[in-house]
């Protein structure tokens, strides 16, 4: 074991750590590594030897960015240095001194204002999740941090949303905000028509404040090993790797059940996750427990009893129970006009698109096409998402009618004229399409040319 001549000031538990580990990579043959940035130790053997000498996880400490020379690799010249090059400090971080659990809680700081202190005090009391990956020689117990570390390397990873600067906040985006700003668990359930923002919104939300949001997309297959996580081959090792349900309940991040009505009957798996109590995993026989700040909010395009008219085509009938378990369910409409006109110019104004009136006809476009579907002249929608697209195809084509018919022509042929001639109703500059001409009379010359 090499022996370097820097002096080191740790912490006692610091310290205590660096001592409890060098046995352990002595046993795996583990030396310094001589890097650029000093000597460095990988991942994995450092993870192995934490969970020897008792650790359920490798210090945070060991894995701050200054310290990271590579992926996987390091930077700890502490492991191999004499006892003597050490001073010690004690330094208090919210943890008791000496705490061997990587994962021990943070000392509860106080509830900031507009979040009562009741419920902050019971969300902070939240025990850590610990899982157990089985293995042939006994388990290990860890944290599921610790096991996606594993898997990945030591790499971390950020679910922080990036912020979209041509979001325009709008309806109850205010009343979700204060719900995951309070870092309260409180599942919610919005449900509405597609392509009104349903999603953005929770995404931005998180976004803006600084919250890990993982989602969650349903389809009719998604299954249990899906969501909450099931055994993997890597690297010629079965690993339990955690699903997304876990890895938001470890970090405290905001879970998005993202269409939850195109889910079958494996979502009731979560039943008791949406109660806040945590989750039993038979895999691996241990109990995961939420960290505090994790919520649900689950969004669809129905209210969990099906598409009666074909409409959202997928979506199935869920359980009353599982519905009851969120605390409030939000009805989503379309912006109004002034919102979305607001909307669609910030868009448009990211593309160089500086036309204010076909922004406005737009709108009122879609206004009246809704209207329309409401009293049910028509069988089709615009949606908000929609009219992004036409803007942005009118940014690329350069004419209104051209950007309107690309994008209005994934419906039948009916629908796509009456959308066009409604357009035309608002916008007296433009035309509708002239038919197609009919088919030239064929000859009855029989030399006549057939093309």
């Amino acid at each position: 074991m090499n022996t370097m001549k820097t002096a080191f000031s740790l912490s006692s538990s610091q310290f205590a750590f660096v001592q409890a580990v060098r046995p352990h990579l002595a046993a795996q043959g583990i030396t310094a590594k001589t890097t650029d940035r000093g000597q460095s130790v990988q991942f994995s053997p450092l993870f192995k030897a934490a969970h020897a000498a008792g650790y359920s996880a490798v210090p945070a400490w060991c894995m701050s960015a200054d310290r990271k020379c590579g992926r996987g690799v390091y930077a700890l010249p502490e492991l191999f240095a004499d006892d003597s090059a050490f001073t010690i400090t004690e330094v208090k971080r919210g943890r008791p001194a000496g705490s061997k659990n990587g994962n021990t809680p943070k000392t509860a700081a106080a509830p900031k204002s507009g979040v009562p202190a009741a419920l902050a005090a019971a969300v902070v009391a939240a025990a850590p999740t610990t899982l157990t990956m089985g293995a042939p020689t006994g388990g290990v117990e860890c944290s599921t941090a610790a096991m996606i570390l594993a898997v990945t390397g030591g790499e971390r990873e950020s679910f922080t949303p990036d912020i979209d600067p041509n979001y325009i906040p709008w309806g109850f985006h205010g009343e979700i905000e204060t719900i995951i700003k309070s870092k309260a668990f409180c599942p919610v359930f919005i449900t509405g028509m597609s392509g009104n923002g349903k999603t953005t919104m929770v995404e931005q939300i998180c976004a803006k404040n600084g919250r890990e949001c993982i989602r969650v997309n349903f389809t009719v297959q998604t299954d249990e090993d899906e969501l909450l996580g099931g055994f993997r081959l890597m690297g010629g090792e079965t690993k339990f790797v955690p699903g997304p349900v876990l890895v938001a309940m470890e970090r405290g991040a905001v879970l998005l059940l993202d269409e939850i009505d195109l889910g079958g009957h494996a979502i009731m798996c979560l039943q008791s996750v949406l109660e806040g109590k945590g989750k039993f995993i038979p895999k691996i026989g241990k109990y995961v427990r939420p960290a505090p700040g994790f919520t649900i909010v689950a969004t669809a395009n129905t209210k969990g009893k099906g598409s009666a008219d074909g409409r959202f085509a997928g979506t199935n009938q869920m359980n009353e129970a599982f519905l009851d378990r969120f605390h409030f369910t939000y009805e989503q409409d379309y912006a109004s006009v002034a919102v979305e006109k607001r909307i669609l110019k910030k868009y448009a104004g990211s593309l160089s698109v500086n036309d204010d009136q076909f922004i406005e006809n737009l709108v009122n476009w879609a206004d009246l096409v809704r209207k329309s579907f409401k009293q049910q002249i028509v069988n089709e929608i615009i949606t908000t998402r929609r009219l992004r697209d036409i803007v942005f195809a009118f940014s690329v084509f350069g004419d209104k009618m051209t950007a309107i018919e690309r994008c209005v022509s994934r419906f039948d042929e009916d629908t796509k004229n009456a959308f066009m001639e409604f357009y035309t109703k608002v916008d007296a500059t433009t035309a509708a399409p002239a038919p197609a001409p009919a088919d030239a009379p064929k000859s009855n010359d029989p030399n006549a040319c057939p093309f």
